[in-house]
């Protein structure tokens, strides 16, 4: 796998995750909200991650595929843990249903957490990451 291919899902991701820390909002709804001081710390290691993959590819490759993983681990938990059991590490399912009650979503059943179309989308980017960061490891392991 050449570098470029695996850059690209990694830029992607980067310009989606910017959209947390600037906000998308419409007239009575939101794609997301500005959630830089949340989230910033996450943007800006990742951001140093990707840079590092760029300029430092022996050592960026791992940084990225490290980072990624463990940011997916802490999304499922954070989202998809609440779809499949209904409850979850960040307080109970009603919480998470209020808070993202303005998100635009694909699909809204009550009593009932479904990840919203951003945080559906940043979910698959990061598991693109972290599938290309794999490949391109495996693969560059065994250039001479």
């Amino acid at each position: 796998m050449k570098k470029s291919y695996c850059i690209i899902p990694q830029l992607l991701l980067l310009a989606w995750f910017f959209l947390d820390m600037i906000g998308i909002y419409f007239s009575d709804s939101y794609l997301v909200t500005r959630s830089y001081k949340e989230d910033g710390i996450f943007f800006l290691i990742y951001l140093a991650t990707v840079i590092l993959f760029i300029f430092k590819e022996k050592v960026g490759k791992w940084a990225v595929a490290v980072w990624t993983s463990i940011w997916f681990v802490i999304q499922f938990l954070c989202h998809e843990w609440y779809t499949i059991f209904g409850k979850g590490i960040m307080g109970p399912l009603e919480g998470k249903i209020k808070f993202f009650s303005g998100a635009v979503k694909w699909l809204e059943i009550d009593g009932r957490y479904i990840p919203d179309v951003y945080h559906t989308i940043l979910h698959i980017l990061i598991l693109a990451v972290v599938i290309t960061s794999a490949i391109y490891i495996r693969n560059t392991k065994s250039d001479p």
